[in-house]
């Protein structure tokens, strides 16, 4: 060591020692670049680089040796030996290349270590060819144990500089292996000189053929400008490095940013980056993320061992956010090389909306999307739940079945939207009115079920009138038409064991209760069963009568009695059933309204009355019931105006009869209809005066053109004094209002000359004519008089 020391300090000029070493620290900081930027490149792009990484270093190798020589100054004089100076710059270049090839190329840290002794044997090998080629007046002596300590300098410090992998980014990540490359150039080059005593001698001389000084100055000045432009060029490949690292690190983070779900990388459990959508997951700023651990997020040692057992397939967990709150989401886990390392990828799928979707969708296969009661599936369960816990209990169970009365109409008068309220606001109320024990479901359209288990029949008729009460108070959201229902009951076990028989029997005795008045509950009786299929029999076969043609028209005359002479006519309908026979009015117009068959039997009729009234010679009245369901129909004044222009009747031989009842359930709506049917030409005459509620109130409202006085108070009125009263006080009305009245039921001549005496306009009845076929009527149709009448 201390021939070392000495020297470098007696025998060299430091200024160009210096020079020397920071030429050797840029040529070796040049090849530690150039080879980090070879391992990273292709295969065939790989050996250009190496190549030059062997120059670079060969020749900054040999730059350094030769700067330090120039700087040596033993003394005497001394010159180079051309071909073994060359042949020294061969070797760097070769051993160089070679040890830089085997470490890139191999890879591994023993193929670093193994290069990089090659690198060091190639710094021997140049310095002591170059030593051989210094030709000085004198003799050279070496000293064997400083020669090995160079050796074994270059080798370990030269594997030691390829086998070097520290941190960081850019030059400051090869600083460390460059320092190392620098040591061993530089240690081996002045430990090897130490090694050396020249010894002058008088008689030697140098050789005329060795290069001087000035000339090798000359090549060192070449060497050196050629590592300067390596120098640059690793300095450039570095920095379009840097830059093309960090844009491809930008678009990567901007694509993990645009992911809809959230990724992590991590090692072992340390999070390395995260997106923006796995931050928003986990309520926390992006930012803060990287150095976080991932069991923060994934808490629970048996979520990690399930990612770990499934690599790749997706494992559903629980994440935990910032203030604790755990939400459900999907995770797969995938091993992944990030800056050169091992490490694995987690992507992480928030669940709660599929969660959210699957728990509806569950929902929606017990329940009813718009009321939120159990349907008609989930309600037969629980009803096989109940029978089964009413056997084991000793208890009984009532079945109560609810529909809405005139639900249709509030749909065609109020629109769809008004009738889901009122679904809505029977569910509601309804409900109400349940404890804990009592289910309630509906069924579809607007018909619904509660369950109720009971020890007495008498509970279930009190929750029944306690419905309808609450339904007679309740009104639809928003102020619609009030809410009106008829509710069947059925027990078990007392009225059946089955569970199709006993709904069967309960949606029995709603129907009883919808035929006796609605708005109304009735118990099951076994008599019910057979009354119930008699009536609906008759409306299946009530429904397909019209296009069977088992509907016919009769007709009935309307007289005036100051002439005696026919005015009109009253269309009337019959139905002969072909098994039944004659089926009464009484009957079937009834189960006609129920169930709106009234709307296609109505429209036949206003069709066959306009259009056989349109053959007349004679331009008589023709005068055609309308019942309540089709006066609240939206279609009927279009229905009327299109009658009259295909059968080209004209709309003032058209007389709309309608009952007061007709009015009460919605009289705005029936008085816009009448108008409606004014404007078009149309008459309009009060059927059955006297019967109704509010008769003079109405016909203040109304605009009508004629009052009928119903047969019930015609017949008997030449001996009854109330009815005759009766009788005169309408018609007196009529007077008074300047609107003519017709008096129906007509059946014997006192009864035509009281109505004579008191004035009446016109009559109708059995002593005037019978309904029959209007063939029967052709002399009045047709103008044609009898002789014993002239």
């Amino acid at each position: 060591m201390l021939n070392v020391v000495g020297c470098l300090v007696e025998t060299h000029d430091l200024r160009l020692v210096v020079l020397a070493a920071a030429t050797c620290g840029l040529s070796a900081l040049t090849t530690v670049c150039l080879v980090d930027h070879a391992r990273r490149t292709a295969a065939w792009v790989q050996v250009g680089w190496l190549a030059v990484a062997a120059f670079a270093g060969g020749s900054g190798i040999w730059a350094t040796h030769f700067i330090a020589m120039l700087a040596f100054a033993p003394g005497v004089p001394g010159g180079y030996d051309l071909g073994l100076t060359a042949l020294s710059l061969v070797l760097a270049i070769a051993l160089v290349g070679a040890g830089v090839a085997l470490s890139v190329s191999v890879g591994g840290r023993a193929a670093a270590w193994a290069g990089g002794g090659v690198v060091g044997l190639g710094i021997a090998a140049m310095h002591y060819t170059g030593m051989a080629a210094y030709d000085v007046a004198g003799h050279k002596a070496w000293d064997p144990a400083a020669v090995a300590a160079s050796l074994a300098l270059s080798v370990l410090l030269g594997g030691a500089a390829l086998s070097a992998r520290p941190g960081g980014r850019g030059l400051a990540r090869q600083l460390p292996a460059a320092l190392l490359l620098l040591l061993a150039i530089c240690g081996h080059h002045f430990t090897a000189m130490g090694a050396v005593t020249v010894t002058p001698d008088p008689t030697m001389a140098v050789s005329e053929a060795a290069v001087p000084n000035a000339w090798l100055a000359v090549a060192v000045a070449l060497a050196s400008f050629t590592i300067l432009l390596m120098a640059g060029a690793a300095l450039a490949l570095d920095l379009r490095d840097r830059r093309h690292a960090q844009l491809e690190a930008d678009r990567l983070h901007s694509l993990a940013n645009a992911a809809v779900e959230g990724l992590v990388v991590c090692t072992g459990d340390t999070v390395v980056s995260a997106n923006r959508s796995f931050a928003k997951l986990a309520g926390r700023p992006q930012a803060g993320l990287p150095g976080s651990s991932l069991s923060a997020y994934l808490p629970g040692e048996a979520t990690r061992l399930l990612m770990a057992g499934h690599p790749e397939r997706p494992v559903e967990v629980e994440l935990r956010r910032a203030d604790g709150t755990l939400i459900p989401v999907e995770v797969i886990m995938q091993p992944v090389e990030h800056a050169g390392r091992p490490h694995y990828a987690v992507a992480v799928r928030d669940l709660r909306a599929r969660r959210q979707a699957e728990s509806r969708i569950a929902f929606l296969a017990h329940h009813d999307a718009l009321t939120g009661l159990a349907n008609r599936a989930s309600f037969g369960q629980r009803l096989d739940l109940e029978m089964r816990a009413a056997d084991v209990g000793g208890r009984k169970l009532a079945v109560l079945c609810l529909d809405l009365d005139r639900f249709k109409e509030v749909n065609d008068l109020f629109g769809h939207a008004a009738g889901d309220a009122m679904l809505e606001a029977v569910a509601r109320i309804v409900s109400a009115e349940l404890d804990g024990t009592q289910t309630m479901a509906r069924l579809g359209g607007d018909e619904f079920a509660v369950l109720m288990p009971c020890e007495h029949a008498t509970a279930a008729g009190g929750l029944a009138e306690r419905i309808l009460e609450a339904l007679r108070a309740g009104r639809a959201e928003g102020g619609g038409p009030s809410i009106a229902t008829s509710i069947g009951v059925a027990l078990y076990p007392d009225d059946t064991r089955e569970r199709a028989a006993l709904l069967n029997f309960a949606d029995t005795a709603l129907y009883r209760a919808k035929s006796e008045g609605r708005g109304t509950y009735r118990f099951f009786e076994a008599r019910m069963g057979a009354e119930v299929h008699e009536r609906r029999s008759l409306e299946h076969d009530l429904r397909h009568a019209v296009a069977r043609g088992e509907m016919e028209l009769v007709y009935q005359p309307q007289t005036e009695v100051g002439t005696g002479e026919v005015i009109g006519f009253e269309a009337l309908l019959r139905w002969r059933h072909p098994e039944r026979g004659h089926v009464p009015p009484s009957v079937f117009i009834p189960i006609a309204e129920e169930s709106d068959i009234i709307l296609r039997i109505g429209e036949w009729v206003l069709r066959e009355a306009c259009r056989e009234a349109a053959g007349w010679p004679r331009p008589l009245s023709i005068a055609v019931n309308v019942s309540a369901v089709q006066i609240h129909s939206p279609d009927l004044v279009g229905l009327v105006h299109e009658v009259l222009l295909g059968t080209g009747l004209a709309p003032g031989r058209l007389e709309v009869e309608i009952t007061e009842t007709a009015l009460i359930s919605d009289p705005n709506r029936a008085l816009l209809t009448l108008r409606q049917l004014k404007a078009v030409g149309v008459r309009v005459a009060m059927d059955d005066f006297v019967t109704g509620y509010s008769s003079l109130s109405n016909l203040r409202s109304f605009p009508f053109d004629k009052i009928k006085i119903d047969g019930s108070f015609t017949r008997a009125v030449d001996t009854n004094e109330q009815t005759a009263a009766i009788v005169r006080s309408v018609l007196g009305l009529g007077r008074g209002l300047g609107l003519p009245v017709l008096a129906e039921g007509v059946e014997t001549e006192a009864e035509l000359g009281f109505l004579a005496a008191e004035r009446c306009h016109a009559v109708q009845g059995y002593l005037l004519g019978r309904p029959s076929p209007i063939a029967a009527f052709s002399r009045h149709t047709h103008g044609i008089v009898r002789q014993d009448a002239a």
